[in-house]
């Protein structure tokens, strides 16, 4: 491993894993379907470029949130960056440029692609997309099939794809079940009434979870990729890519009667062996850990987190660890012995999903490749 013995608090991400959890999602889409590798947001916390790199084999596209994400993600890979928000004004030269498919909701943005392409005597591909329920961006479902048959129709730009997302498929399947339905019927008419070889997407991870023979053209696979799933049959097939560690900063041991941390909400009823551990908000764990049994292992044990989680340090009850060291390794996220600790369950304890977790890993903590 490349890291520093006295980094703090590092993880360790496995590429391997990475293309295992493409392999299971291949092998629920089938081999036809093309699969966009979501790798927004620094890789999900993973690192943008590596991972783009450890996919580079498996993906055939990959999805971005913004133009720096995807001028990153060309560095290492040659395969089409699709950019899934709506790009800003001052984004869509760059766009067109550097060849990357801006994700549209309007005539007037697909318009205005156009009219930079005409410019600059090039052409620009555009993903059209149709809410069917996220609320988020998209041609109105009733609007859609006239909206994209004018973008089709512009000068200069060759319609990649048309898309939609689903909101709840992970917490509700029966809506997502009319949602799927009601985007194929919305499909089968643009088919008949624009022309071309435009490809169609719906699926996200959950959605390739629990409605795979749904997968039209390309799914976008995100955090499953990463090896979460809210799926516990789905999970136990994934490989967790990423092992979030500290180290003890320092041991004491406090009487009864002591308070722990800020706001004194933890006070020791016993005697304790207390751990203080070189991590904290600052780094990504979530202050919502406070005061909510939430557990960190170490020397393969499960170590409750003691009060309210400050901005560098966290303390932890060791008692029923009496080898635990000052420099003791110590797992936020992974696994160690017979234990682990997945994000989903962090999340649970924290109030919040696991999207946010891995996101949230702050730029202090090394990311280290194994």
């Amino acid at each position: 491993m490349n890291f520093s013995h006295t980094d703090r608090s590092w993880v360790e991400i496995a590429p391997a894993a990475l293309r295992h959890n493409a392999a299971v999602a291949r092998a629920r889409i089938g081999p036809e379907v093309e699969l966009l590798a979501v790798i927004k947001a620094n890789g999900y916390g993973h690192g943008l470029a590596a991972v783009a790199e450890a996919l580079r084999e498996e993906a055939q596209l990959f999805g971005v949130a913004n133009v720096r994400e995807a001028i990153e993600t060309r560095a290492v890979v040659r395969q089409p960056v699709i950019i899934l928000g709506p790009a800003l004004p001052d984004e869509r030269a760059a766009i067109v440029e550097h060849g990357f498919i801006p994700s549209v909701s309007s005539f007037a943005e697909a318009d205005a692609f156009s009219r930079i392409a005409v410019a600059r005597g090039s052409s620009v591909a555009l993903c059209a997309v149709i809410d069917t329920g996220m609320g988020r961006m998209g041609f109105a479902e009733t609007e859609a099939a006239e909206g994209v048959g004018r973008v089709a129709g512009l000068e200069k730009v060759r319609l990649h794809s048309v898309s939609t997302h689903l909101p709840a498929a992970d917490e509700d399947a029966a809506y997502t079940a009319v949602q799927l339905r009601r985007f194929q019927t919305l499909m089968g008419r643009l088919r008949e009434e624009v022309r071309g070889d435009y490809l169609v997407h719906a699926l996200c991870s959950a959605g390739v979870g629990r409605f795979a023979d749904s997968a039209a053209d390309i799914v976008r696979v995100g955090l499953m990729l990463y090896g979460s799933s809210f799926d516990p049959a789905l999970q136990s097939e994934l490989r967790p890519a990423m092992t979030w560690k500290t180290r003890i900063a320092l041991l004491r041991e406090v009487p009864a009667g002591s308070s722990i941390s800020y706001g004194r909400t933890f006070i020791a009823g016993q005697t304790m062996r207390v751990a203080t551990i070189g991590v904290g908000y600052a780094d990504g764990l979530p202050r919502a850990l406070s005061n909510r049994d939430a557990v960190v292992l170490i020397g393969g044990q499960r170590c409750p987190v003691l009060g309210r989680v400050t901005m560098d340090l966290t303390m932890v009850d060791v008692t029923s660890v009496p080898a635990a060291a000052v420099g003791d390794e110590t797992v936020l996220l992974g696994r160690q012995g017979g234990e682990e600790i997945l994000a989903a369950e962090v999340a649970a304890q924290a109030g919040t999903i696991a999207w946010e977790i891995f996101t949230g890993i702050g730029s202090r903590v090394a990311r280290v490749y194994v």
